[in-house]
C-alpha cells in the first residue's frame, strides 16, 4: 500500500427518487448492512486520514448512520447549489488546509466496489504520480452514466454526461464508474472553475479531470472488466440486483473457505455472518447480522438465523431464531421458533412446533414438541413432555420459572410462573404445576378418573359411536 497521505470523501447527498421510499437512498440495506455503509467499509480499507461524507435530503438520519460507522467521520452538508462537483468542493473545505495528499471520491450509493479495485486505484495513482486517476468498465447497457471521450490514439479526452451527450458519444460503451484519486493541489484549483452550464443545471465533478488536464496535470484511466463498479443503486430493481450479486460473492467465499452451499440460488448470506470449514447450508436458507455457524454444524433447509450462534456439528432444520445460542452437537427442529434470549446447551434438543424466549435449556436436555418455554431456566439433562408451556405473564409481569436437572416432566403440564421444579423431580402427565416441587419428587395435580358406564348409548343412542358400543358389548 502507499505512502501517501489520503482522504475520502463520500457522496450521499442524493434524495433517490426512484427508490419510492420514505428512507433515503444510501440507508436501504444489501447483505444486512446500508449502502452507504459497504462504501465506507471499502474506504476505511485504504486507512486514510480523514473520511468526509457529503449530505443533504434528510441529513440527521445519513449522519447518525454515518458516524456509528465511523465516529470520526467529517460530516459535511451541501448547500444548494446542485451537483457532485458541489459537493466534492464543499468536502474538500472541510478538509484540513494542510492536507497535501489524494482525495478518493466515492459515491455512497455505489456498494459493488471492492477494496482490492480501490486499493490498485490508489497505488497506481501515486506511483505514476497523476494528477486524476479514475476507473471505467465497459457497460452492458451505459444507458445513464457519463462516457469516457478518447482521442484517435486511445488518449483520455473527457467525461460527457449521458443527458449532455450527442447520439454519436451515446454509442460508447466505455463509461465513468464515478470513482476518482485527485491530487488536492490540482482539485482545489479546478473546482471553483465548475460551472452548471450543461443540460441538468448542475456542478459536475465530471467535468474536473479535463480542467486539471488542461492545466498539464497527468490523467490515467483505469479500465476495470468488472460492470458492477458502475451499479449506482437508483431504484429497487437496481437494489435487488446488486443484493444478488453481492450475495453470489459472499456465498462463492464461503465455499471456497471450505463451507458446503448445497444451493446458492436459495441461500441469503449477510456480510458480516462467519462460517467455519466443514459447515453445511442447506437450500432455502437466511444467515442474517452476525450468525456465527461452527465447523459441522448443518443448517437448513428452509431457516433463517438472526445474529444466532450454532455450535459445531449441531443441526438446525426448519427454524426461525433470533437473538440465539445453540450449544455444540445440539438439535433444534423441524418447525421451531427460537426468539430473543434463547440458550440451548451442548447436546440439547428443541423439537417440532417448539417456541422458546428468554430461556437457558441445559447440556442434555430435550424440549421435543409442542411445547412454549418462555422466561425459564432448565438444568441438565431433564426431559420437557410434549404441549407443555411455562404461564409466565400475569397480564402485568413476567415471572421465571426454573427447572432443575435431571427432573422428567409428563405431557400437557403447565407450570405457573413464578415456580420451580426441583432436581431430580418428576411431574404427571395433565399437571398444572402452582407450587414449587421440591427435589425428588413427584407432583400430580389432576382429580381421579371417573367412568360412567353405558353414557353413548343412553345420550347418543343411533350414533356411530353408541353401534361400536353395542357390539364391542356382544349386544
Amino acid at each position: 500500500m502507499t505512502d501517501q497521505r489520503i482522504a475520502v470523501v463520500v457522496l450521499a447527498a442524493g434524495q433517490g427518487t426512484r427508490m419510492k421510499s420514505t428512507t433515503p437512498k444510501v440507508l436501504h440495506r444489501i447483505a444486512g448492512l446500508p449502502l452507504v455503509a459497504h462504501v465506507l467499509r471499502t474506504a476505511e480499507s485504504l486507512e486514510p486520514e480523514h473520511i468526509a461524507v457529503v449530505v443533504r435530503h434528510e441529513r440527521e438520519r445519513v449522519a447518525a448512520e454515518v458516524t456509528e460507522r465511523v465516529p470520526d467521520a467529517i460530516v459535511v452538508d451541501q448547500d444548494e447549489v446542485p451537483g457532485t462537483g458541489r459537493a466534492v468542493e464543499v468536502a474538500v473545505q472541510a478538509l484540513p488546509a494542510d492536507f497535501d495528499g489524494a482525495v478518493v471520491v466515492l459515491s455512497g450509493d455505489v456498494p459493488l466496489v471492492d477494496p482490492a479495485s480501490l486499493r490498485r486505484l490508489v497505488q497506481v495513482h501515486a506511483d505514476a504520480a497523476n494528477a486524476v486517476t479514475f476507473l471505467s468498465a465497459i457497460a452492458p447497457d451505459p444507458t445513464g452514466l457519463g462516457r469516457i471521450l478518447r482521442d484517435d490514439q486511445g488518449a483520455f479526452v473527457g467525461v460527457v454526461e449521458h443527458k449532455d451527450a450527442t447520439d454519436e458519444q451515446r454509442t460508447i460503451t466505455e463509461a465513468n464508474a464515478g470513482i476518482y484519486a485527485f491530487d488536492v493541489t490540482h482539485l482545489r484549483a479546478v473546482l471553483p472553475q465548475l460551472t452548471t452550464e450543461n443540460v441538468q443545471g448542475e456542478m459536475y465533478i465530471t467535468d474536473a479531470p479535463s480542467l486539471i488536464a488542461a492545466r498539464g496535470g497527468r490523467i490515467d484511466v483505469l479500465r476495470f472488466d468488472d460492470p458492477w463498479l458502475l451499479a449506482g443503486i437508483n431504484d429497487r430493481a437496481q437494489l435487488g440486483d446488486a443484493a444478488r450479486v453481492l450475495n453470489d460473492r459472499i456465498v462463492r467465499a464461503h465455499q471456497l473457505a471450505g463451507v458446503t452451499v448445497q444451493d446458492p440460488r436459495s441461500t441469503w448470506i449477510d456480510l458480516d455472518v462467519t462460517i467455519e470449514p466443514d459447515a453445511e447450508i442447506l437450500p432455502d436458507t437466511q444467515l442474517i447480522g452476525a450468525t456465527a455457524i461452527a465447523a459441522g454444524a448443518v443448517v437448513g433447509p428452509g431457516t433463517t438465523l438472526r445474529d444466532t450462534e450454532v455450535g459445531a456439528g449441531a443441526t438446525v432444520n426448519r427454524v426461525d431464531a433470533t437473538l440465539a445460542v445453540i450449544g455444540d452437537g445440539a438439535s433444534v427442529g423441524p418447525f421451531a421458533y427460537l426468539r430473543a434470549g434463547t440458550v440451548l446447551g451442548d447436546g440439547g434438543k428443541i423439537g417440532t412446533f417448539v417456541e422458546t424466549k428468554n430461556a437457558t435449556i441445559g447440556r442434555g436436555s430435550k424440549v421435543p414438541h409442542l411445547s412454549y418455554i418462555g422466561d425459564a431456566e432448565v438444568g441438565e439433562d431433564s426431559n420437557i413432555g410434549a404441549n407443555t408451556i411455562t404461564a409466565n405473564y400475569d397480564g402485568v409481569h413476567k415471572h421465571r420459572t426454573e427447572v432443575g436437572s435431571h427432573v422428567r416432566t409428563g405431557s400437557h403440564n403447565v407450570f405457573v410462573a413464578p415456580v420451580r421444579i426441583g432436581d431430580g423431580a418428576y411431574t404427571g402427565a395433565g399437571t398444572t404445576v402452582r407450587k414449587d416441587v421440591p427435589a425428588g419428587s413427584l407432583a400430580i395435580s389432576y382429580a381421579p378418573q371417573r367412568n360412567t358406564d353405558d353414557w353413548v348409548s343412553e345420550h347418543r343412542p343411533g350414533t356411530p359411536a353408541a353401534e361400536a358400543a353395542r357390539r364391542a358389548h356382544g349386544a
